[in-house]
């Protein structure tokens, strides 16, 4: 019998939960919430009691006795900035999340909703690497201008998650490796892993790296400086430009990449056809940057997110990278998987759970 493990997973107007007997999934669930429903509350915060009883009652719906528990696990939110790993959620922790120590968001209920469920039951509760990790090498933190530090926003979950599971598979440690690993999704985020640290990744959120569907990433500065002054967009609407309605949003009007790939190779639209091989040269470009990081000395390229389901985008980037290195893919991301994984290698004792 294994470690029986709920994994809290807070969006915005859901919460994905999923129930573990170590890393088989016994069943999982969208709770959906309506926006009335959220919009009485003020605060994230606020929506905790609610998303709780929620997630207890589903729980008793499927028969299940919260007492089996061996922990409980939630997506880790916008805390200070904090290296990889698997956090025991702690007091201080607890408070970042309540006041939204790098803003506001639905994750930062993670933590909040497996403290809450756990305590009362006496068994840990934890959150595994949240989008703020942080291991950018001192060098990969200068931008050109002091005022404007590079930071560490990023797919942490699932580039440690497959980075980890490459490894596995080569019956190597992870900290023994030298990977680069693409994320494509929303937004793509290309970091380089070494010695178990992500030591450089641009800024998936709102900053640099390759265009993504809903994301500009890097833009021309004098150009958008231009833009940010020129008296005709509000801050929020340059901001929502950049991350919201950039990349194929904005050149194409859809941020799916099945739409791109329909209509440049079945309708003939030579626009979405030159802008799905400037995404994949972006990224390619965005690798070849991570390899010299790495100094060249690259043990594979793991490509990931949904994105990597198309084989026409993998073999385009294949095609300019292979030089560097093998090439795995495991498409899509399993972030509730990846959450039981990282509480699962502190409980049988492979990691040692941080202290925040």
């Amino acid at each position: 019998m294994g470690y029986k493990l709920l994994i809290i997973n807070p969006g915005s107007t859901s919460t994905k939960i999923g129930l573990f007997d170590d890393e088989t999934l016994l069943f999982e669930e969208t709770l959906r919430h309506s926006t009335e429903e959220i919009s009485r509350y003020n605060l994230i915060v606020d929506q905790m009691d609610f998303r709780k009883e929620l997630i207890l009652d589903f729980l008793k719906s499927k028969n299940f006795d919260v007492k089996e528990l061996s922990a409980v696990i939630g997506r880790g939110g916008l805390l200070k900035p904090i290296p990889g790993g698997t956090y025991k959620v702690s007091e201080a922790l607890l408070e970042d999340l309540r006041v939204g120590k790098q803003g506001q968001h639905a994750s930062n209920l993670g933590g909040l909703l497996a403290k809450e469920i756990a305590g009362p039951l006496g068994i840990p509760a934890y959150i595994v690497d949240p989008v703020v990790v942080d291991e950018l090498a001192p060098v990969a933190r200068y931008s050109g201008l002091p005022e404007l530090p590079r930071i560490s926003i990023f797919h942490a979950l699932n580039q440690k998650a497959v980075a980890k599971r490459y490894a596995k598979e080569q019956g190597v440690p992870y900290d023994t490796l030298n990977l680069i690993v693409a994320h494509m999704g929303g937004g793509v985020s290309v970091g380089a892993h070494q010695g178990g640290r992500v030591v450089d990744v641009n800024n998936t959120l709102d900053g640099d790296g390759p265009f993504s569907p809903e994301r500009t990433g890097s833009l021309p500065v004098g150009a958008l400086v231009k833009m940010c002054f020129s008296g005709k967009y509000t801050q929020a609407e340059i901001a929502k430009k950049i991350n919201g309605k950039g990349g194929l949003n904005a050149y194409l009007g859809t941020n799916d990449m099945r739409d791109v790939t329909r209509m440049a190779f079945e309708e003939g639209n030579q626009e979405a056809e030159n802008v799905f091989h400037a995404f994949t040269y972006q990224v390619a470009k965005d690798i070849g940057a991570m390899s010299a990081v790495l100094c060249g000395k690259v043990d594979q390229i793991i490509l990931t997110g949904g994105i990597a389901y198309s084989d026409r985008v993998v073999d385009e980037i294949r095609q300019r990278v292979s030089h560097i290195s093998g090439i795995t893919v495991y498409a899509g991301e399993d972030e509730l998987l990846a959450l039981a994984q990282g509480g699962l290698r502190v409980l049988k004792g492979e990691e040692e759970a941080l202290d925040y």
